[in-house]
């Protein structure tokens, strides 16, 4: 899953970017940015102790991936959410947030 999420982060991020511009830009999200991201959404502590950013940022992209691929969030709101602070690590964090819970209402107890 985290290959497909590396692709549509990037996708995400590249649109964001084209958005504020108002001009076509192809941009690849930082690993240390989105791992920032989600020791922000208080998601790190989900992660084994050890885990690089690299993986953190692999497990942050999964997640988003998996979001888009299950219908829990469109691109539009994904967007829309990114948008909607000014940094780009808390944008991403609460993107992160969003997802999280949705999956967690969406699993049977």
């Amino acid at each position: 899953m985290a290959a497909f999420g590396d692709s549509y982060v990037n996708f995400l991020y590249s649109l964001y970017l084209s958005k504020q511009r108002g001009k076509p830009v192809g941009r690849k999200i930082s690993s240390s940015t989105l791992a920032s991201a989600l020791k922000l959404a208080d998601m790190r502590h989900l992660l084994p102790s050890r885990t690089d950013r690299h993986k953190q940022a692999d497990a942050a992209e999964a997640l988003i991936g998996y979001g888009f691929i299950t219908n829990l969030i469109s691109t539009e709101e994904a967007l829309s959410i990114l948008e909607g602070k000014n940094k780009l690590e808390e944008s991403f964090a609460c993107l992160l947030r969003v997802i999280y819970e949705r999956v967690k209402k969406s699993v049977p107890t």
